[in-house]
């Protein structure tokens, strides 16, 4: 079926987050009949640069910590390929294996199980924070709080009521941030995006990473902004590109209006294209 057969965005205005395929995905967009907004949202941060991390391993090493909690997947790999930069990597697993280790839900936990490292803890479904502290509870004799120190992998957003949670029953907490992006050094396309979206100026938005989620709430959030953007989404298309970047944005708030059927980019724009005016409608209709 080619192009001109196929439902389009019909002239729709389609805001992408991508930055360094931003070009690309500005045209995909156009030659499916949308006008294309692209606000470049994050860039990469070379992986020496994470202090956090770093401090994290050189404590590690020095037998300075009795629990890791890891929360995210791919912030496990993360922080490996952090530690990785000063320590081999199966030194730095030997390490982790003399610790208690926490993992919030399948995806960390997945990881430590390739890497051959014992969990103790794993919290339940729904996999939330609250899981992570009552999982806790549930084995303080095992595994008490009160004294111990506890290290924090985090990837994305802090997470300052399991941090609080942890601290109240006695630990001695450190946040390990993790960092593969950053914010644009630009933000101001960031800004005219938000700006846009607020003013309903923007008819669809393609999310393609759970980072871009993260830093169009931080902004928003910054501009004071945050309420008038979720308001905004009650009455746009919000496209996510697969279940990690949905997950995120509901952990924001905010539900997917449509995942394509793989998790390309070239899917993604293509049966926005297709299936936009039809969720536009029945959004609209609602409000």
């Amino acid at each position: 079926m080619t192009n001109a057969t196929k439902k389009d965005f019909s002239g729709l205005r389609v805001l992408s987050l991508e930055s360094r395929r931003g070009p690309e995905m500005a045209k995909l967009i156009a030659s499916y009949g949308g006008e294309a907004i692209v606000a470049p949202s994050m860039r990469e941060v070379p992986l020496e640069t994470n202090t956090e991390a770093l401090a994290f391993a050189k404590k590690l090493f020095a037998g300075e910590f009795d629990v890791v909690i890891f929360l995210t997947g791919v912030g496990t790999r993360a922080l490996g390929r952090v530690v990785e930069t000063i320590h081999p990597l199966d030194e730095y697993l030997a390490r982790l294996r003399k610790v208690a280790i926490v993992a919030r839900g399948p995806k960390p936990l997945a990881v430590l199980r390739e890497w051959n490292v014992p969990v103790a803890v794993a919290a339940p479904e729904p996999n939330t924070w609250r899981e992570v502290l009552r999982a806790l509870d549930e084995n303080t004799a095992a595994m008490p709080l009160k004294g111990k120190r506890v290290a924090v992998q985090e990837y994305g957003v802090s997470n300052a009521d399991l941090l609080d949670g942890l601290a109240k029953r006695g630990a001695l907490v450190t946040s390990v941030p993790v960092y593969e992006w950053a914010l644009p050094e630009d933000t101001g396309p960031l800004r005219a995006a938000i700006a846009s979206i607020a003013r309903n100026e923007i008819d669809v938005v393609l999310f393609t990473t759970a980072t871009q989620a993260d830093h169009l709430l931080q902004i928003a959030a910054e501009m004071k902004q945050e309420d008038a953007l979720r308001r905004a989404f009650s009455r746009i298309v919000v496209a996510s590109i697969g279940p990690t970047t949905s997950e995120r944005l509901r952990e924001h708030g905010i539900e997917p209006d449509m995942e394509p059927s793989h998790s390309k980019m070239g899917f993604l724009v293509s049966e926005a294209a297709e299936r936009s005016a039809e969720i536009l409608q029945k959004k609209r209709t609602r409000l």
